[in-house]
């Protein structure tokens, strides 16, 4: 019995030992597959994240590993003159471009080194010629740590094919526009220039940048991380979208005979600069505007900058006694004067402390209206200014256009200068009166006598005539704003006066007259403002008037900076005559014949220049004597300089 119990514990126990490593096993078998289950669900939860959460961001980071987007510039617009001549328009050039990652190998997923694909010197040394660049700059940028860099743009086409032929590795050609003017410096400050992108940087390329420009297209290319093309890789084009085209209201011809005149007046007469534009009555549009010097768009330097600019806009001087007819034509519309109308006229007159004087001394003289403005009296036109007086000269002033911008939209366009007339003091009325203390741009001065020449009505400029869209078809732009600023007597009336102040026995602008045409206008001279106060000894040269003058078709004005001699019908008035001429000639207006002829012309214009050297060295002896400036205006000039001189007049503030 002791026996047989013991047995069975001796034969139960290896069973309870083997029972025990069973449990073992099974707890380790089941950490194990906890284990393995957790790592399952990080994998999982890793391949749901990378697949399903962030596929959109992993997905774009393997795009932008192996793609690269290059942006193709669009074809600019052309521009066009009124009859079809192109301005400005885009050609086919080419783009070099390299990819660095080319020239600093790499290496293979598995670790293995990847040579580069070409030796950068060697590449720099092959393009340098070709491209017309320092190898070394090509050198240090096909070292530069990028995927993309430039080595030269809008080149000429054939350059392009050159360096396609040649197949260099991590070098590419894109076709890329580029911008020409045939006509060369041809209307240069009014076409403006783009920059490098394509993008306005002058005149009208910037003004109508945003129609002209057109939309960009792309090109997407595949590329392995050694920077060199898949060739099983995606490349997709979106093409670009040709910009809308302009067709502007100049005529190449007349703006061509404008920029040559105003190039002679300013060899001629040793002048700093000179400005012409030609504008047709009652339409306003503007037919030549012609600024030297000039510059070529195609070849520009840094150095051209003061060239740059449209000096018919941007540029403001004093009228002088052009403004004398806006003056005259404010008393005739109020009724005051009629161009018969006599006045007491001596040769200088004093009126707030300071003395004016007519262009040379004469005796007192009764003269007529009409005398007044043919001898460009500045005496006998403040008499009429007086009659006027200040709130109303102020007024019709604005209404001709001065002291506001022309309605152009140019870049840069100046308002001009023009003091409310409650800001005026006691020699403001005269001054204003014959075109001092007040400043101008020449298109403001050019509408202002269009509109005496439009029978009163003046018509805002405009230099484009509407657009071509991808139809081929003219939109036209909308007409240009109307206003009447005086009736149509009075216009006729000025423009009987301004056709004896060129041809009538006493008129000072008598080289203004055109062959086989009748020709109304008015000579100006000024002195220009000193930018340390008061008048400087400069002078601008100035004219404007139209023609024929019984039916004006066209307004010309001129302005000459800087001129020697300087007066206004002995510089301007020949231009005028000139760009005048070939204008009636391009836009075929059959001649009145009534004009004097030319001999007559240089007969009258030799008599008045002698007869105002005269006068100047006279007024020069007067002052001496009378101690008192009697050709300097005694109101501030206007520009930058009026501040400093106003600070001059402090009694009559």
């Amino acid at each position: 019995m002791t026996e047989q119990p013991r047995r069975r514990r001796l034969l139960r126990a290896p069973r309870i030992l083997t029972r025990t490593a069973e449990q073992v096993s099974v707890r380790r078998i089941r950490w194990l597959l906890a284990v393995y289950g957790l790592v399952l669900l990080l994998v999982l939860g890793q391949l749901v994240m990378i697949q399903v959460v962030q596929a959109d961001e992993y997905a774009d980071r393997s795009v932008r590993q192996r793609e690269r987007v290059i942006e193709l510039p669009a074809t600019r617009g052309r521009i066009y003159d009124r009859d079809g001549d192109v301005l400005a328009t885009s050609v086919e050039g080419a783009t070099i471009y390299a990819d660095p990652r080319a020239y600093r190998g790499g290496e293979t997923p598995d670790g293995d080194p990847v040579p580069p694909a070409a030796d950068a010197a060697e590449v720099a040394a092959t393009l340098a010629p070709i491209l017309g660049r320092d190898a070394d700059d090509l050198l240090e940028r096909l070292r530069r740590d990028a995927h993309f860099v430039y080595l030269g743009r809008q080149l000429d086409h054939e350059v392009g094919e050159q360096v396609r032929a040649l197949a260099l590795p991590g070098i590419g050609v894109l076709a890329e526009p580029k911008r020409v003017y045939p006509g060369g410096g041809l209307a240069a400050q009014v076409v403006g220039f783009t920059g490098i992108d394509g993008d306005g940087l002058q005149g009208l390329e910037a003004q109508y940048d945003t129609i002209l420009q057109g939309r960009p297209g792309s090109l997407f290319l595949e590329r392995a991380p050694g920077g060199l093309d898949i060739a099983t890789g995606i490349r997709e084009l979106v093409p670009s979208e040709v910009g809308t085209d302009l067709v502007l209201t100049l005529d190449r011809d007349i703006q061509h005979a404008a920029e040559v005149a105003a190039a002679n007046a300013v060899e001629r007469f040793d002048a700093k600069a000179a400005t012409v534009i030609a504008v047709e009555v009652g339409s306003g549009e503007v037919l030549a505007m012609a600024s030297v010097p000039g510059f070529d768009p195609n070849a520009r330097r840094p150095d051209d900058a003061d060239a740059w600019r449209n000096r018919a806009i941007t540029d403001v001087f004093e009228p002088g006694s052009t403004q004398k007819a806006l003056t005259i034509a404010a008393a005739l519309e109020e009724g005051l004067v009629t161009s018969d109308t006599e006045f007491e006229v001596q040769d200088r007159i004093r009126v707030g402390g300071s003395t004016f004087a007519d262009p040379y001394p004469h005796p007192d003289r009764t003269w007529t209206v009409s005398q007044i403005i043919e001898r460009s009296s500045n005496v006998g036109t403040i008499q009429i200014a007086q009659e006027l007086g200040e709130e109303q000269l102020d007024g019709y002033l604005r209404a001709f256009g001065l002291g506001t911008p022309s309605g152009l939209g140019f870049p840069a366009e100046a308002s001009g200068m023009l003091m409310p007339h409650e800001d005026w003091w006691g020699s403001s009325l005269p001054t204003i009166a014959i075109g001092h203390g007040v400043a101008v741009t020449l298109v403001q001065l050019a509408a202002a006598y269009g509109a005496l020449a439009n029978d009163g009505v003046a018509v805002a400029p405009s230099v484009v005539r509407g657009t071509v869209g991808s139809d081929g078809r003219l939109a036209p732009s909308p007409a240009s704003a109307s206003r009447r600023v005086v009736s149509e007597r009075t216009a006729h009336q000025m423009q009987r006066m301004l056709i004896d102040a060129v041809s009538g026995a006493n008129g000072t602008g008598a080289l203004a007259a055109v062959p086989g045409y009748s020709v109304g206008g008015k000579t100006g001279t000024a002195r220009k403002p000193d930018p340390q106060g008061g008048y400087s000894d400069r002078y601008v040269a100035t004219f404007a008037g139209f023609a024929p003058a019984h039916d004006p078709q066209i307004v010309v004005a001129v302005m000459v900076d800087e001129p020697y001699p300087f007066w206004g019908g002995v510089v301007a008035a020949p231009v005028f005559s000139e760009v005048m001429e070939a204008a009636l000639i391009a836009r075929r207006v059959p001649p009145d014949g009534t004009s004097p002829t030319l001999s007559e012309a240089l007969v009258r214009a030799r008599t008045a220049l002698e007869e105002l050297e005269a006068a100047a060295a006279e007024a020069a002896d007067l002052e001496d004597d009378l101690g008192i400036p009697i050709e300097d205006p005694a109101s501030p000039p206007a520009g930058d300089a009026a501040a400093d001189a106003a600070d001059d007049h402090p009694d009559e503030g």
